[in-house]
């Protein structure tokens, strides 16, 4: 089946039939009618390239710097929860990928394993993802715990002050744990390979939250986090700092004044809010908006190679990949991972060349696209 994957369109079409209704829109979903989600396609849709012709292009480079290292891929792993809803194990394939590629593999606050393994796997190339909730007790102690285990670097996401409405989701009754009722029962019997795979490896639980005095409720209020929890993260996280879900310019260089190390332009893949403007079409205006130097990482609707070579001629200097991982684990397992990852690389490269370009660093990316 994997040999079928020649984009993330095919890993998402196989993925479709394999998974449970609920776990696939779980997955696949958006905020509302889902207007978000197409105006972000529709925004990468309408930059178009320069094809440059008669450049030696026969040595092309995929790597890029990131914190003081080089990658040896340009796009790292988004943090998503319950990834193990997409195959058993999925986490840590994703984690071995990371390690592979010298990329940051994102942990979620609600990974479906804990973190501690996850960094390990990743031979040390994990970030944490934190949601601020309640009043920031247990958050915090999540820090303390990612400290202890080798994390370090810390993305907090902000564009989630109350977890978006995601009418896929909520048809199918879809909670974190799951509770199973009729509707549930017959969706996973129309599914038994992904049913009876689950059952055999146990339903994938939220494995950060294995520890005493702390529950984490997903549909929790995140709204109390403000400027003052961004300062006193920053005071105790010795390491890097990356603040992920930013939209608007103002809040940006308010972000870069604040001593964040880098931003992450995201609208959670259009899962938070119908109506936020596509990430790709404000990177520009950020970019400029906090100069040169500011790091600025990108994540929302990349789904090939092109995608990822038009964040970076707007002004990103990595990119994150998302759902289409998961779609890949859902079509073939960690084979079917490897083969989109490898397809994504391939389709980055030819773009490069198709431009007239041998590296995403190269000065020349910035009049890449057609102005």
């Amino acid at each position: 089946m994997t040999a079928n994957i020649h984009s993330s369109a095919d890993a998402r079409a196989i993925a479709r039939r394999r998974l449970p209704w609920m776990v696939f829109d779980y997955i696949d979903g958006a905020a509302g009618q889902e207007t978000g989600a197409h105006r972000n396609r529709a925004a990468f849709d309408t930059l178009a390239f320069r094809p440059r012709i008669l450049r030696d292009v026969s040595a092309r480079s995929l790597g890029v710097p990131l914190f003081g290292a080089q990658t040896n891929a340009p796009f790292g792993i988004s943090p998503m929860g319950m990834c193990n809803l997409s195959g058993p194990g999925a986490d840590l394939m994703l984690a071995r990928l990371a390690a592979r590629e010298k990329v940051p593999l994102g942990v979620s606050t609600v990974a479906s394993t804990a973190m501690e393994p996850l960094i390990e796997a990743a031979d040390g190339h994990a970030w944490f993802q934190l949601y601020f909730s309640g009043d920031g007790t247990g958050t915090f102690k999540l820090v303390e715990r990612a400290k202890a285990a080798g994390y370090e670097t810390i993305i907090l996401t902000v564009d989630v002050p109350e977890v978006g409405r995601r009418p896929r989701e909520l048809r199918h009754g879809f909670t974190m744990p799951f509770k199973i009722g009729p509707r549930q029962f017959i969706d996973f019997a129309l599914h038994p390979r992904w049913s009876l795979t689950a059952l055999f490896k146990g339903r994938p639980q939220m494995a950060n939250f294995a520890m005493p005095g702390y529950k984490f409720d997903r549909t929790e209020s995140r709204a109390k986090a403000n400027w003052d929890t961004l300062t006193r993260l920053r005071d105790m996280w010795p390491g890097k700092l990356v603040v992920k879900g930013v939209l608007d310019a103002e809040d940006a260089v308010a972000l870069r004044d604040a001593g964040v190390d880098a931003i992450q332009v995201s609208s959670h893949g259009a899962r938070q809010l119908e109506g936020a403007p596509a990430p790709i079409a404000v990177l520009p205006e950020i970019r400029a908006a906090v100069g040169p130097d500011m790091p600025l990482f990108f994540d929302t609707g990349l789904r090939g190679g092109e995608d990822v070579v038009k964040a970076y001629a707007q002004g990103a200097n990595f990119t994150f990949l998302g759902r289409i991982l998961q779609f890949a684990i859902a079509a073939g397992g960690e084979e079917g991972l490897h083969r989109l990852w490898d397809v994504l690389r391939s389709e980055t490269s030819i773009t490069l060349a198709q431009i007239g370009l041998t590296s995403l660093t190269d000065e020349g990316l910035t009049n890449a696209l057609r102005r």
